[in-house]
């Protein structure tokens, strides 16, 4: 409460001096300036003359300028920076799948979701072959020709997918995951 006295007296104090006449007069070492027409009178003394002032300016002032640093590119978000965690859910690891052709269904979850808009695909690794087709989404099947091509004469399989952005860099791969593949077999009995 006591700072807007001071403030009033302040207010009172700028706009009575912006008011006052300011006098010029000539001395032996150049101009003196004073609120005196003359010294110790009420009367200008010759050669005395009053100074017209322009009005005060009461804008703020501009903001300094900030000091200049050097100039950083700010880091892009690189696409390998983008995901986070890339693995397969569909076979389950350990889990036996049920297939004569080799036809398999695969399924990846990719935290966040794949960018295919951005050319980003999965592709994928079979028994340590990489599979010639790539995949715009987190859901897609190896086909039976990829199988043949791809998969070693075992029961036990590894299968790992990578995302790979439009240029071809791997920017995430998966931990491997082993499954087995059951193939119906016809037995000929001995008679």
């Amino acid at each position: 409460m006591k700072t807007v006295p001071y403030l009033l007296l302040g207010i009172f104090v700028a706009t009575s001096a912006a008011a006052q006449a300011i006098y010029e007069t000539q001395g032996k070492n150049g101009p003196v300036f004073s609120d005196l027409p003359s010294e110790g009178r009420d009367l200008p003394s010759p050669g005395t003359t009053e100074v017209t002032l322009p009005p005060i300016n009461l804008s703020d002032a501009p903001a300094a300028a900030p000091a200049e640093q050097p100039a950083q590119t700010p880091p892009a978000e690189t696409p390998a920076a983008y995901y986070r965690t890339l693995a397969i859910t569909q076979p389950e690891s350990g889990g036996t799948i049920h297939s004569n052709t080799g036809q398999i269904s695969v399924q990846v979850a990719i935290e966040p979701a794949l960018r295919a808009a951005q050319g980003d695909a999965i592709v994928v690794s079979l028994d340590g072959a990489a599979l010639p087709s790539t995949h715009p989404t987190a859901q897609f099947e190896i086909s039976a020709s990829e199988w043949q091509a791809a998969a070693k004469d075992d029961v036990q399989h590894q299968l790992q997918v990578s995302i790979m952005d439009g240029a071809g860099k791997r920017l995430l791969t998966s931990e491997p995951q082993s499954f087995y593949v059951h193939r119906a077999t016809r037995r000929h009995r001995a008679r």
